[in-house]
């Protein structure tokens, strides 16, 4: 691992959510907190001046909700991962969400403990789903407009070999060490290879190149 802790942004309306999060995560030597906002329009603006490794997103606030924060974070380029915590547990937010690039769904009633692990898991570059709704996850990675497989022509040797090791599950942090290069050169590299495939985020790109191996 790293001697730099994991950085994650909080954005919920709720101050008080917002501070037993922040508490929680403070539990951990590896992750750390660089910012909070409780609303989506200062959300898009850190989002894009720290490039946080995780975004913890509300789905339900006031004005701007998640699932637009999150449609014009990836818009706007944002590669950072992002995970929805919410009370929502309705098939069409869950499929609005993974569809629209988020890169998991965990609801607010999880176990504290079990909701730090799968912080770390996110982290890590997993899908992390809330129990509850793992059954909508095939029916939510089934993109209409997926991308061929001759798409991959048109990436180049160092995308397509960080593609290969996104489908393997590695973060950023991880690649950027396993290919010698800096996190930032590794963030930009899968900006451009998502935008090429016409993805919205890491888990779609790994789910799709997993399916080109088959």
């Amino acid at each position: 691992m790293s001697d730099t802790p994991a950085s994650i942004m909080l954005v919920d309306d709720h101050p008080l959510l917002r501070k037993g999060l922040k508490q929680l995560i403070s539990l951990e030597d590896g992750l750390e907190v660089v910012a909070e906002c409780s609303n989506g329009a200062d959300a898009l603006v850190k989002a894009e001046e720290l490039d946080p490794d995780l975004i913890i997103l509300d789905l339900n606030m006031q004005g701007m909700d998640g699932l637009e924060t999150l449609k014009r974070m990836r818009d706007n380029g944002v590669t950072s991962r992002i995970v929805m915590l919410t009370v929502s547990d309705a098939d069409e937010d869950v499929v609005t969400a993974i569809t629209n690039g988020a890169d998991g769904y965990l609801l607010k009633d999880m176990d504290p403990e079990l909701l730090l692990d799968q912080i770390q898991r996110a982290i890590e570059g997993k899908m992390v789903l809330s129990e509850a709704i793992t059954e909508v996850l095939a029916t939510a990675l089934r993109r209409p407009s997926a991308p061929t497989a001759s798409k991959l022509d048109g990436l180049t040797n160092r995308e397509r070999e960080i593609l290969e090791l996104i489908a393997k599950g590695m973060s950023n942090k991880v690649i950027a060490r396993e290919l010698d290069i800096s996190d930032g050169t590794v963030k930009v590299h899968v900006k451009h290879l998502l935008k090429k495939l016409g993805l919205r985020s890491r888990v779609e790109a790994a789910v799709w190149m997993v399916n080109q191996d088959q």
